[in-house]
């Protein structure tokens, strides 16, 4: 696939090295070859290596809803443990909660005071209106009796204890109204205590239970990976909010993703479809194929990249046994090769109005009009005006001399830009090929910025 690169790399040392001879002190012109031979386009970008579905492994759900809306990990078990279900994984630093615990429990202590005291208010202010209804009734038996004595007796004095038992009956009523009312009251003033008192056992039971979720278990078997935020790695001593109490994951080892970012340059390189070689780093002799199968919408600033990148995602269609969470990976995206052409070094071609190259002949220079084609990083397509076998300088020349210009025929220029044009849409039509080929691929989902570029890897 390369085979062009260490021809080049040979003849570009020979030029060096017969400069070196002459003279021994003055540097001479450096020269290129130009040579006939596939010219592969390709974008390679650093990534790390992600389970493309993973099981998260979660803090207490109920943080928010007990007014919890961050705490610290406290202790976590080692990255890369292998965990059975049920097993012991982190704990949450429960100060926070165990000082709303005790709140709660003071509170509860202060409810049953009060409800305690407003028992006993109770029952001395029913007790000492009971007695005045005893003693109500007693003179009320009284009055009746006398009233009945008295039925003999002058008018007025009967009149004065129909009076005085009217009187009696009446103030019998009053204080049978006034128990009943205050019972009532007292029944609704214990009744709110209570309701304050199992409102805030409701709320014990709550922290309570929620303490036992600060100790949190692995729901599945599999190997803990650490949870990422923005903020990095999870890790003992990271703050951990309600929104997200992701502490840890169970990935899925069987379906691996690579994730990178590709620059704002290249980004326009890269389409759907496209071939992926992915090398591990750490198992640099181990390589695997894949496709592009969707590219980021958006950019995105990242930290240790000068400008915005757009995130590629490398799925692992066949994962190697050997290929963990984490692990860096070089990813050589093959934009297109383009096969059985004439190209030079990027240094070698010039342009202001007209693009040229100093070709050499014989024992002078001349500049040489050319029609370029697409580039690699490093190299240009010369799609006419040059010829296998020809060299080409790839320096400024040393002095202003004015060299002959060989301009091109515009009718074989005009023919060879309509075939370059010919030929990039057949490539377009190849790319939306690929790109039909990976349309049910499915992507995972990411939160932030920007959509995902993924790579299945075969």
């Amino acid at each position: 696939m390369k085979n062009a690169f260490p021809l080049l790399c040979v003849v570009v040392s020979l030029a060096f090295l017969a400069a070196s001879c002459q003279d021994g002190a003055q540097q001479q012109d450096l020269y290129f070859t130009v040579e006939q031979s596939d010219l592969p386009i390709y974008v390679t970008a650093t990534g790390e290596l992600d389970a493309k579905n993973s099981v998260k492994i979660r803090g207490p759900q109920g943080m928010r809803a007990a007014g919890i809306y961050e705490t610290t990990l406290s202790d976590i078990v080692p990255e890369g443990t292998i965990l059975s279900a049920g097993d012991y994984v982190a704990s949450l630093d429960r100060t926070e909660l165990a000082n709303k615990i005790s709140s709660i429990q003071t509170e509860l202590d202060k409810i049953q005071t009060q409800l305690d005291q407003a028992k006993i208010d109770t029952a001395i202010e029913l007790r000492g209106l009971r007695d005045q209804l005893i003693n109500t009734e007693f003179s009320l038996r009284e009055k009746r009796l006398q009233a009945d004595l008295n039925r003999y007796e002058a008018q007025a004095i009967i009149r004065q204890s129909q009076l005085d038992l009217e009187r009696t009956e009446r103030d019998f009523e009053q204080l049978q109204q006034q128990y009943l009312l205050k019972q009532e009251q007292a029944e609704a003033k214990i009744r709110e205590i209570q309701t304050q008192q199992r409102q805030q056992m409701n709320e014990l039971n709550i922290m309570t239970s929620l303490s036992q979720e600060f100790n949190i278990y692995a729901p599945e078997d599999g190997m803990l990976i650490y949870a990422r935020t923005w903020g990095g790695k999870v890790e003992p001593g990271s703050r951990i909010t309600a929104w997200n109490p992701v502490v840890a994951e169970l990935p899925d080892l069987t379906d691996m993703i690579s994730k990178t970012y590709v620059n704002e340059v290249d980004i326009s390189k890269i389409r759907r479809g496209q071939d992926v070689v992915v090398t591990l780093d750490a198992f640099p002799d181990n390589q695997y194929n894949g496709s592009v199968i969707k590219v980021a919408n958006i950019g995105e600033e990242v930290n240790g990249y000068d400008a915005k990148v757009f995130e590629v995602i490398v799925q692992i269609a066949v994962p190697d046994s050997i290929m963990r969470p984490a692990m860096t990976t070089s990813n050589e995206i093959k934009v297109y090769t383009h096969q059985d052409v004439l190209f030079v070094p990027l240094e070698a071609v010039y342009s202001d109005s007209l693009t040229y190259v100093y070709k050499h002949i014989g024992n002078r220079l001349v500049k040489q009009e050319v029609i370029t084609g697409p580039a690699s990083s490093n190299h240009i397509v010369i799609a006419h005006g040059l010829e296998a076998g020809e060299e080409v300088l790839i320096s400024l020349p040393k002095d202003n001399e004015e060299y002959d210009f060989y301009p091109l025929d515009p009718n074989i220029k005009e023919a060879i830009r309509l075939r370059l044009q010919e030929e990039l849409a057949e490539r377009m039509r190849e790319a939306r090929q690929k790109e039909e080929a990976v349309k049910d691929v499915e992507v995972p989902q990411r939160s932030g910025s920007g959509d995902d570029m993924i790579i299945i890897i075969n």
